[in-house]
């Protein structure tokens, strides 16, 4: 879940995997690279009913994104802004913004800040200064320029869209 949670604000959004089923993977080389078949299923329903629920969400999130995605990678086309952005790309003045190294802004307008640890209720989020950002899962918004503690069960990645930003979510 928390994989396919990331994936959705990445700019190439996949979930796949080694479509055979293996007792034991089978192991290939690329030189001295060992790789290993995953053997797993890789369709949003092959995890469960609760699962599957919050995977669709995240589909439906994706595909409700796909104009700002669309715009985000003409961007990156036409100047070579990055649609996935270290936060002291997109906010240079903001010393925090320097030091948050676990998340992002996905085009200038989303923040996102992934769930790395297993079994995590929650992280703090760097919320850039000069601006106020409406926390997706609560609605709340905040102002920029402090650390906020974000609630992550496992239904929620925190997200957060710059205020003024018209997305879907």
């Amino acid at each position: 879940v928390r994989w396919f949670q990331w994936g959705t604000f990445l700019p190439v959004m996949r979930l796949h995997g080694d479509r055979l089923p293996y007792q034991d993977p089978p192991v290939e080389y690329y030189g001295q690279i060992k790789r290993f078949g995953s053997g797993a299923d890789n369709e949003v329903w092959s995890f469960g009913d609760d699962n599957y629920e919050i995977l669709k969400h995240y589909l439906q999130i994706r595909e409700a994104l796909k104009p700002y995605i669309h715009q985000i990678m003409q961007e990156a086309h036409e100047n070579g802004s990055p649609a996935m952005r270290t936060m002291f790309y997109q906010f240079p003045d903001d010393p925090a913004c320097w030091e948050a190294e676990d998340q992002y802004m996905f085009g200038p307008d989303l923040l996102v800040a992934p769930v790395f640890e297993a079994g995590q209720t929650s992280r703090p989020v760097v919320l850039p200064a000069g601006c106020r950002w409406r926390e997706v899962a609560t609605g709340k918004v905040i102002s920029g320029g402090q650390t906020v503690i974000a609630a992550t069960p496992i239904e929620t990645i925190p997200l957060f869209v710059r205020e003024g930003a018209e997305l879907p979510l």
